[in-house]
């Protein structure tokens, strides 16, 4: 499993570069066929490259719900190669979420070495899973939508199972003003950098601590030159809540962003990007996953809800039963001490095929 796992990190495959998205998902391909004996669909949407390897002709009952994106710029593995020392794993994607990708395929792999029949198993390997999942959503969606279990593969930062996830919601506010000299004529401009810094608290303060609703500004942008009055200013907005009725107070309060000084205008792109995965999609599974580890001597999961979204939410949030977080145990998702505990990674992949036979 560790030289597989490194075979994928050592494919660099940023979710901005769509050659790239493809040729990791052929190194998948041939993995499958080489671990599985059965290759997969490649389905391109709008360019991104997405592998699904169901068996049987019937609808899925069991989905392992995977991505090989990441975050990475290609030259990461210059400065941050693959290695396994220590007992850990380290390298780009190791932790999100090469290993649990590697994980589904050996634990498909077990449960046929079992003796168990496959057909009814789905395991889907998205290619946009970092940058919201726009092409893939729906292809999620209807893969699971007969399912019995969806089973996420994203990493564990302390091994427990996540059984919520808060909802996501994703924004560029715009201010509109209009350039001017800024030492001939500066009172003839509309300052569209000052217009968005007034609007900036406002928008920090539609979170709610109490609710569990954050909405946060990140990247900001604007101007052209220094000696311009800027026509225009940007903002990206970061928004999570624990309630579908939190996502839509702040989806309308951010439309209604007000004029922020004379003359200056406003628009609002971006919207809900992913509903909230509620617990009570989770519970049932989590149940199972306690059983069946007490049956193969493994410590009892722990489970825990997290403000970070995955494809999860869309399963989960959509009544799906969905459990989260079986993939790698590690941290420093995004984070250059990104790594995966070698140690945890077979009986976590021992405890997934237990549960894949468990709803087959």
């Amino acid at each position: 499993m560790i030289a597989d796992i490194r075979t994928l990190v050592e494919v660099e495959t940023p979710s901005s570069d769509l050659e790239a998205v493809a040729a990791g998902a052929a190194e998948v391909a041939r993995l499958m066929r080489e671990r599985l004996g059965a290759g997969p669909e490649t389905i391109v949407i709008d360019g991104v490259t997405h592998l699904r390897l169901r068996f049987g002709d019937g609808p899925a009952r069991v989905v392992l719900v995977n991505h090989q994106d990441t975050v990475w710029p290609h030259g990461t593995l210059n400065r941050l190669p693959f290695t396994a020392e220590d007992g850990v794993l380290r390298g780009p994607g190791v932790f999100d979420m090469l290993t649990g990708l590697v994980m589904s395929v050996h634990a498909a792999a077990l449960v046929a070495q079992s003796g168990r029949p496959l057909e009814g198993l789905s395991i889907l390997v998205t290619g946009d899973e970092e940058v919201g999942s726009i092409t893939s959503r729906d292809l999620i969606l209807t893969e699971a939508a007969e399912a019995r279990a969806v089973y996420v593969m994203e990493a564990a930062a302390d091994g427990a199972l996540k059984v919520a996830r808060k909802g996501v919601a994703m924004y560029q506010v715009t201010v509109h003003g209009r350039s001017s000299h800024a030492g001939l004529d500066p009172e003839k401009g509309i300052n569209a950098g000052v217009g968005l810094g007034l609007l900036l608290p406002q928008i920090a303060a539609l979170s709610d601590p109490q609710a569990g609703t954050t909405v946060t500004p990140t990247v900001l942008s604007g101007g052209t030159t220094t000696n311009t009055v800027p026509a225009e200013a940007r903002v990206q907005v970061d928004s999570r809540a624990a309630s579908r009725a939190e996502q839509e107070r702040v989806d309308a309060a951010i439309r209604a962003l007000p004029e922020p000084i004379p003359g200056a205008t406003v628009t609002v792109t971006g919207g809900i990007n992913r509903p909230v995965m509620p617990r009570a999609a989770a519970e049932e599974l989590l149940a199972e996953a306690r059983r069946v580890a007490a049956e193969l001597g493994l410590a009892e999961p722990e489970a825990v809800e997290v403000g970070g979204a995955s494809d999860g939410n869309f399963t989960g949030g959509a009544g799906i039963p969905t459990l989260d977080g079986l993939g790698a145990a590690g941290a420093g998702a995004h984070a250059d001490h990104e790594h995966a505990i070698i140690a945890e990674i077979a009986p976590r992949t021992a405890l997934l095929a237990g549960l894949i036979s468990a709803r087959l």
